[in-house]
Formats: structure tokens, sequence, C-alpha cells
């Protein structure tokens, strides 16, 4: 797998993206999952022989990275992709904020405290989907 994550501004491919896996398979509602933060957010995407495979967003406000709507194509997790593509975000976000903060889906906590994430807070609901807020100094 020959897998290259950059920035971008093709906001419609991350979109795409976004809606095969969280509106097609996961339910959530087109309402719930566009929202007014794509204009300010930095926008990862990675492509494999020009597809789109897997993207992921950070907001940085005050000192803080706010790491979402990560996700990767069915046909590529399991690869490392969605470890890779939260490593990019975390790099793009050194040097703009201090701490990385992310909403991970419950069955994701492991995933995430691999990559150096900590529990934050209760469980909330998310679009009808348990969470976590976790975080990690950068």
């Amino acid at each position: 797998m020959s897998v290259t994550i950059a920035l971008t501004d093709d906001i419609e491919a991350c979109r795409t993206l976004r809606r095969v896996v969280f509106v097609d398979e996961q339910g959530v509602s087109e309402a719930d999952e566009i929202d007014d933060l794509d204009d300010v957010c930095l926008h990862l995407l990675a492509i494999e022989n020009d597809i789109p495979v897997g993207t992921a967003r950070v907001h940085i406000t005050k000192g803080l990275a706010k790491i979402g709507r990560v996700c990767v194509l069915k046909s590529h997790r399991g690869t490392g992709l969605g470890a890779s593509l939260i490593r990019k975000a975390l790099d793009v976000s050194r040097g703009k904020a201090a701490q990385a903060k992310l909403g991970a889906q419950t069955h994701a906590i492991g995933f995430y405290e691999a990559l150096g994430f900590t529990v934050s807070g209760p469980i909330f609901d998310d679009a009808g989907i348990p969470h976590r807020n976790m975080m990690r100094d950068l």
C-alpha cells in the first residue's frame, strides 16, 4: 500500500469520504456530519493511486488542536492508515497548539490510547454514538 497523506483544500473529497463512513455506514445524519467548521479547519487527505481513502481535520483554537472527522474507507482499515492520519494531524498541529483533543467513539479508545491520548471526562452522545473526550500533549 502506497498512500500519501497531505494537507488539502479539496474539502469535497473529504466530505465524500465522511459521507461514506459516517452517514452511509454509521447512520449519522447529513445534518450532523456537515457543520460550519470545515472552512476554518486544516484538512488531511490520504490518497492511494489518485483515489481518496481517508481523511481527518484539525481545528486549532486557543492553543488546542481539536482533531475530528477521522475516517478511513473500509477497504483500508486495519492497514495502519488511521494511525498515520492521527500522527500527521499531530505533526501539523505542533507549534500551533500545546495540546490535542479528540472525541473518540468508545470502541476506538484503545486505538487512541496507543497513540498517546488519555481519556478525559465522561461518555457523551454525539450523533447517537457514544464518545469520550481524549487529550494528549503535543
